[in-house]
């Protein structure tokens, strides 16, 4: 799992972000300075049903090329499984057929949703420079690799190339300084970004997270910092790894030499590199958030939304169906009863998130609640199968985008909130502050 190619930067040779150190390794060179465009090695790429192989597939086809290498091409089912109509069993059999002719040997079917069991089998380490096929790939940036997501066309040339231009990103820090309180998690603090900086705040630059906040946090609360990062515009996001980092790859699996020969110091950046902007907060001060329809932007503390009365409650996606997610639902959910009228639908984002959560009792104690399991699949949140939501209704979700007609008909009306929130508002039948129910 060690990267192919290029060496670690000399911290002392110029200062440097983050950002900058592993582009730098990536085009293998010794420094990189923003603005300027450099050809930067790809050590993984990864794409799913939708964007994946029929998409690139006749790409190929017409260059009369091939993968340049398949051990490095992740392809995941997510967003047409369970196959909902004939349509959706076609592209899951041709992502099948291509997958087994082009020889991809990291083929991941139906086990999850691909930002989540990336990470999962130990594809994503620190310092690896990884394109993806969908806008929520940096999420890989929570492990202190460079991620972003591009299109059909591009990934088509790194297939056969194994390489990508670039031009190189400037650094927005956000430094989260203190704790966040009780009932309040990484999500709030995204929906607080969202409408704080807008959605165009991260410039489709670079956005680093800091601060003690920050450390503070397990990996998949960090996930999904990077992950909605995406709304903020920004082409990717980092969080240098640690201690932290390093454990949660253990756990994954990754082989004690792989890890052995990853130095985190060096992924960091340097006191007094520069940056565009810095953002600085207080997580201490930090309420529950919740985006009002249609848009992450619309976002408020939570007591701005209360008493709005839902119907459904979802727990789902890479943002808000984690293993950490669902921990912070069973919290609130633990001994109550959803209320009635409400369909709690959960579904977990990968089968492993899932098996665990099983094992634990996390996921009794949903069950037990009343949930509704649905398959371990993008589900509702990219619109797709037979969970999409009906015109007239009234969900809270924790998912990313709740933009007109995303995740069912345009008539429907999508709250964005924590799991935290989600599991309060099931409970009660209308958004709730799950402080309330915490204390």
């Amino acid at each position: 799992m060690t990267p192919p190619h290029g060496s670690a930067v000399d911290p002392q040779i110029l200062p440097a972000t983050l950002a900058q150190k592993l582009v730098a390794r990536a085009a293998g060179v010794a420094h990189v300075v923003p603005g300027t465009v450099v050809m930067c090695k790809v050590d993984l790429a990864m794409s799913h049903d939708s964007s994946g192989p029929r998409r690139v597939a006749p790409l190929l086809r017409e260059l009369g090329a091939k993968v340049w290498d398949p051990s490095r091409f992740v392809v995941v089912t997510d967003h047409f499984v369970p196959a909902a109509d004939p349509e959706a069993e076609a592209i899951i059999r041709f992502t099948r057929d291509w997958v087994r002719e082009a020889g991809i040997t990291n083929f991941i079917d139906n086990e999850g949703i691909c930002h989540v069991v990336l990470p999962e089998r130990g594809h994503i380490l620190p310092g690896r420079f990884i394109v993806g096929g969908d806008s929520h790939s940096p999420t890989g940036g929570a492990f202190g690799a460079y991620m972003f997501g591009i299109g059909a066309t591009e990934m088509a040339g790194v297939l056969v190339t194994g390489e990508i231009w670039l031009r190189v990103p400037n650094t927005i820090r956000i430094e989260w300084q203190g704790m966040l309180s009780e009932g309040v998690c990484a999500k709030d603090m995204m929906l607080f970004l969202c409408t704080t900086l807008g959605m165009a705040g991260g410039r489709y630059e670079v956005i680093e997270y800091t601060g003690t906040a920050v450390k503070a946090l397990p990996m998949q609360e960090r996930m999904t910092l990077t992950n909605m990062s995406t709304e903020l515009g920004a082409q990717t996001a980092l969080i240098a790894p640690d201690a932290t980092t390093m454990a949660w790859l253990a756990d994954a699996g990754v082989d004690a030499a792989t890890l052995a020969g990853i130095d985190t110091r060096q992924w960091r950046s340097d006191a007094n590199a520069p940056v565009l902007a810095t953002h600085r907060f207080d997580a201490a001060t930090l309420a529950p958030q919740v985006a009002a329809p249609h848009s992450p932007a619309n976002s408020a503390p939570v007591d701005q939304a209360a008493g709005q009365s839902i119907d459904i409650a979802y727990l789902g996606a890479c943002t808000g169906a984690k293993l950490e997610d669902l921990r912070m639902a069973a919290r609130v959910l633990r001994g109550r009863k959803v209320a009635p009228g409400v369909s709690l639908r959960v579904a977990p984002a990968s089968v492993r998130d899932q098996q665990q959560a099983a094992l634990e009792g996390t996921l009794g104690a949903l069950v037990d609640a009343g949930a509704e399991l649905l398959p371990n699949a993008c589900n509702a949140c990219a619109g797709y199968g037979a969970t999409r939501f009906a015109a007239g209704s009234r969900a809270i979700a924790s998912t990313a985008r709740n933009f007109p007609g995303r995740m069912g008909d345009a008539g429907s009306a999508v709250w964005l909130a924590s799991p935290l929130t989600v599991a309060a508002s099931a409970v009660t039948g209308h958004i709730t502050d799950p402080r309330t129910l915490l204390a």
